[in-house]
């Protein structure tokens, strides 16, 4: 059986399209849910999503939640480092912080949390399906996800769903 892709589909040899899977963008709060101790729901959720139902999609990270990363002390640097090292990397292009200065530009985000603004551009940017995050101050806030789509649409950019990981796991 071979497998082509076409248009971002893949079509097999019996003519039978396979099924492209979602795309999703973990911000730094769901990479440091993993072994977070203080919040146990969040932790356990997150792993079992992480551990059981991550591989149904196409994952990706960035250099920011990298870098971000870096920042942590040990022991848990390298531990999460070690858990994004298999995923994916976007791109950090000049039109990522150029979006990510316009949400800041237009009140958006506040300046000092251009951390997030610039998740959001990335995922923005590269069309990526969802951006799972537990950071419900700036990202996973049904208002703010409202003014995003808004700037997105009316700057012709893709506006992902923004989500917990909660609400990606299987019953």
């Amino acid at each position: 059986m071979f497998n082509v892709r076409v248009l971002g589909f893949s079509i097999t040899n019996d003519n039978r399209p396979l099924i492209m899977k979602q795309s999703l963008y973990l911000e730094t709060s769901v990479v440091g849910a993993y072994l977070d101790n203080g919040e146990p729901f969040r932790r356990d959720l997150t792993i079992r999503w992480w551990e059981h139902e991550l591989s149904e999609y196409r994952a990706f990270s960035s250099i920011l939640v990298r870098r971000e990363i870096e920042q942590v002390s040990e022991p848990h640097r390298t531990g999460y480092l070690k858990l994004i090292a298999s995923l994916q990397t976007l791109e950090l292009a000049e039109e990522v912080a150029i979006l990510a200065e316009g949400y800041i530009s237009r009140g958006i985000f506040h300046r000092k949390f251009i951390a997030d603004a610039l998740h959001v551009a990335l995922a923005s940017f590269h069309k990526i399906d969802y951006l799972v995050t537990w950071n419900f101050g700036h990202l996973a806030n049904v208002r703010r996800q409202a003014r995003i789509r808004l700037f997105n649409t009316a700057a012709g950019f893709f506006s992902p769903v923004i989500i917990t990981p909660e609400f990606l796991v299987h019953s």
